[in-house]
């Protein structure tokens, strides 16, 4: 039989992590994209203080003392780490919320052992709650990891300081590969543009730069104001200095941003359609781009709630299937 002694320890850890993971998902509520991802959060936040007060009811079953200062600093621990994850994206974010679901997922099957070995049935049973529980939990995060690495949107909504935190690497390194890509053109074609020309080298890297740097020169100014105006007049300069390239590149992120017209949507005749017949045509769509051009033009335009919850379900199911995880 196994002293009682590890089982109150992986008991209290499991209780100060409970506690972390409810007000986490109460910090999470008010990310919630949809209002039915918004009811799934309430539920898990309600769930994990049941789960805390089971915890804590077995602990004082096996005689631990009463803790007064687990709740409190499980509620610290998340509001620290909602604080911390502020200065990163929302996929950072994310994976630090998974990364306390899997410990409680180990915790949680450890104990189970410990309780079957000490012959504690009840002690078995709150484990098993929690396996199933926080099983189920890191297959949702899973999901929505992937959609963000589909492009996303995903379930839940950067804050603003994380949608800067992630973009801002994105803009800052736009004007430098701009320029690379420029670059690279131009020494690649240099020697045949010079005998065609009579011309050198140095005058068509000169001549590409020239162009690299006004495209690129716009670009920077989105880290200033106008994010989206600036894009789109970088666009329109690269598309004025032919550098195709550029131009889509921009406009990719242009169209990342939310910055869509109806002509750049997949569905045609979008704007004239009902929520239903959107969620019609949205399952036909098998490129997450795609779903993503649809959700950020809706949310940029209409913002109709029935019609994002549509769309973001046929992205949860794109998620699904490229992560392996049960329809």
């Amino acid at each position: 039989m196994t002293d009682t002694t590890t089982l109150l320890v992986q008991l209290r850890a499991l209780l100060a992590l409970t506690q972390t993971e409810e007000q986490i998902a109460r910090i999470r509520v008010g990310q919630a994209r949809t209002a039915a991802v918004r009811r799934e959060l309430e539920q898990n936040a309600q769930h994990a203080a049941e789960r805390s007060t089971a915890i804590a009811d077995q602990l004082r079953e096996l005689g631990g003392v009463a803790d007064v200062v687990t709740p409190a600093l499980g509620r610290l621990g998340a509001l620290v780490k909602g604080a911390l994850e502020q200065a990163e994206p929302i996929d950072e974010a994310l994976l630090q919320d998974l990364q306390l679901e899997h410990q409680l997922l180990d915790r949680a099957t450890y104990l189970k052992v410990l309780a079957d070995t000490a012959g504690k049935p009840e002690v078995k049973a709150l484990a098993e709650r929690l396996v199933t529980a926080h099983s189920a939990t890191v297959e949702w995060l899973t999901v929505v990891l992937a959609e963000q690495a589909l492009g996303g949107p995903a379930a839940l909504v950067a804050t603003p300081l994380q949608r800067v935190a992630g973009g801002a690497t994105k803009l800052a390194n736009l004007p430098v590969r701009f320029a690379a890509d420029a670059v690279n053109r131009a020494v690649g074609t240099a020697q045949h543009a010079g005998e065609q020309a009579g011309g050198t080298v140095n005058d068509v890297v000169g001549g590409a730069v020239h162009k690299a740097g006004a495209v690129t020169g716009a670009v920077r100014e989105t880290l200033a104001v106008g994010r989206l105006a600036s894009l789109r007049r970088a666009e329109r300069i690269a598309e004025r200095e032919g550098d195709s390239a550029a131009a889509e590149a921009v406009a990719a992120t242009r169209r990342e941003l939310g910055d869509l017209t109806a002509d750049e949507l997949p569905i045609k005749g979008y704007d004239s359609m009902s929520t239903a017949q959107i969620a019609g045509a949205v399952k036909e769509l098998d490129d997450p781009q795609q779903v993503n051009a649809i959700i950020r033009y809706e949310e940029a335009h209409k913002a109709r709630s029935s019609v994002v919850s549509a769309v973001q379900t046929r992205l949860a199911a794109l998620a699904k299937e490229a992560v392996g995880a049960p329809e």
